[in-house]
């Protein structure tokens, strides 16, 4: 069973090696994803692919019904989200194009646990300034994965990682936020990718995160799209999100769903 502290689970050994194996499904199913990115393909075909990759492995998918009580659930495998898109766009016909940019975020079920993880892919050949998105945004993860050391505060995370896209002249998208993962998608505590140091409870080995910075070139505003699922901006400017699961040990970090050719 996992244990609770400050309202965080702290997984077990048993339950880490589970998630271990949940996060290298995703990994390397996400690497099958950003080789078929090119102009022409559609954002369907992108998910009939990860549907398939999924069936092949005999595995379940974390997104694909998923959503609140009552309401209808997600209704695809993959997340797909195109340009001003931030998160959740949904796969359909699509086309991409030279100069587009694209986030696959995917999510897997493996031995009762979740893995998950996004990464924002360029279509072809992009801008200097796009480009500089994508590292900035990557860059940003990282650092908030840095702070992933026991003894530190939860808002350290979201403090280095606005400290790097908004030092770069990006803003940083408030309406979302990272999250603990493990039997559920989504397990305590709410990691927002913003805020000020030294807050929240103290970090311990074996609690595992999912850290998703959002960054977009324009302003942080976010506007819902009529089938409440896709996030775009708010100003239409271009949207970056990159995603890892993490494990908090004794020596720091340990990204689960890194492979080798990860982001």
């Amino acid at each position: 069973m996992m244990a609770f502290r400050d309202s965080i689970p702290v997984k077990t050994r048993h339950e880490i090696e589970a998630m271990r194996e949940a996060a290298r499904h995703v990994a390397e199913i996400l690497l099958e994803l950003r080789e078929l990115v090119q102009p022409g393909i559609t954002t369907a075909e992108l998910d009939e692919h990860a549907a398939r990759a999924i069936e092949r492995r005999g595995l379940r998918s974390s997104f694909l019904g998923y959503g609140p009580q009552g309401l209808p659930g997600y209704p695809a495998t993959l997340c797909t989200s195109v340009n001003e898109e931030i998160v959740h766009g949904i796969p359909g016909p699509r086309e991409l194009k030279e100069g587009d940019i694209i986030g696959l975020d995917f999510g897997v079920i493996a031995g009762g646990f979740h893995g998950d993880s996004a990464v924002t892919v360029p279509v072809g050949r992009v801008d200097p300034e796009v480009e500089r998105l994508l590292a900035t945004t990557r860059s940003a993860l990282y650092r908030g994965i840095e702070q992933m050391v026991p003894g530190r505060r939860l808002s350290d995370i979201g403090h280095a990682i606005q400290t790097e896209a908004e030092g770069a002249g990006f803003s940083v998208v408030r309406s979302f936020v990272g999250h603990g993962i493990g039997r559920k998608l989504h397990e305590p505590p709410q990691i927002p990718n913003y805020g000020p140091p030294g807050k929240g409870p103290r970090l311990r080995p074996g609690m595992v995160f999912a850290i998703e910075p959002m960054v977009n070139v324009g302003g942080p505003g976010v506007r819902m799209l009529e089938d409440e699922w896709t996030a775009v901006t708010e100003d239409g400017s271009l949207s970056a999100h990159f995603e890892h699961t993490v494990l908090i040990t004794e020596d720091g970090p340990e990204i689960l769903t890194r492979v080798e050719g990860s982001h």
